[in-house]
């Protein structure tokens, strides 16, 4: 009897491990719960003044269904990752929810998420249940990390308008798809292929003190959210030597 219980527990044990390994590998796919609220302002859309530095883009970036994150936010890693919120209360709530972008940095009385007042609403069944939504001001809710899409646009790098050309370059990235973070950036002289690892400023802003003279290729190191791999994707397109504060570069590459 004791062989049998010792055999039918090891099968157990047996069947427990082969289940973890997939239980795992889609565990990205799970909805974490958590909290969110809405910016208190009259703008249906984000602020220009986000902690991401995306300007006057991260206020309309994907139709201005974006958001503040607190600990979602990682010292600026998190800016641009896109997520599926859905709230919970099944009288008000849709099953699909909105999907987001992250442009800035907050939290409110224990949330994840500080969306604008347009996304807060898109989580709504109707437009009544969106007022009613919106009245409550806090939501139990439930997300998770999805893949960003920008249908025929590369990433794009926008000069910060506190660039001083030729002594101080500062850009940030713009359009950037998929489920992967930024994690280092390199500024490469195109002649002599010598290439600097750049500062993260702030937010998605990356910068350099006395950049390199003549057009400057970028390099940025990408880190999938889901099984931590790295791998350097390598534009195309340079930004040219006489780049100027306030002007937007296409890369001519994308994310797949």
């Amino acid at each position: 009897m004791a062989l049998f219980v010792q055999s039918l527990l090891l099968l157990l044990v047996s069947f427990l491990l082969l289940q973890t390994p997939a239980y795992a590998a889609t565990c990205s796919d799970c909805f974490t719960q958590s909290r969110a609220a809405y910016y208190p302002n009259s703008d249906e859309k984000g602020t220009e003044d986000g902690a991401c530095g995306f300007g006057s883009f991260g206020a309309t970036i994907n139709g201005g269904d974006v958001s503040a994150a607190s600990d979602l936010y990682r010292d600026g890693v998190g800016c641009g990752a896109c997520y599926q919120v859905r709230c919970t209360n099944a009288q008000f709530c849709s099953d699909n929810g909105v999907t987001v972008v992250i442009t800035d940095h907050g939290s409110s009385d224990r949330t994840d998420f500080i969306l604008s007042r347009r996304a807060f609403s898109k989580m709504a069944q109707t437009t009544d249940a969106a007022a009613s939504l919106l009245s409550l001001g806090v939501v139990g809710i439930e997300y998770r990390r999805v893949s960003c899409s920008y249908p025929n646009k590369n990433i794009q790098f926008k000069i910060d308008e506190s660039s001083n050309y030729p002594n101080y370059l500062a850009f940030v990235l713009w359009f950037q798809q998929g489920k992967k973070d930024v994690t280092a950036v390199q500024l490469c002289e195109t002649q002599n292929f010598v290439c600097k690892l750049l500062d993260r400023s702030h937010g998605a802003v990356w910068d350099s003190v006395m950049p390199p003279s003549g057009p400057l290729s970028i390099r940025m190191l990408l880190t999938d959210s889901d099984t931590g791999d790295e791998t350097w994707l390598v534009p195309t397109n340079d930004i040219p030597q006489d780049w100027k504060a306030g002007d937007v570069y296409d890369s001519g590459v994308q994310i797949e």
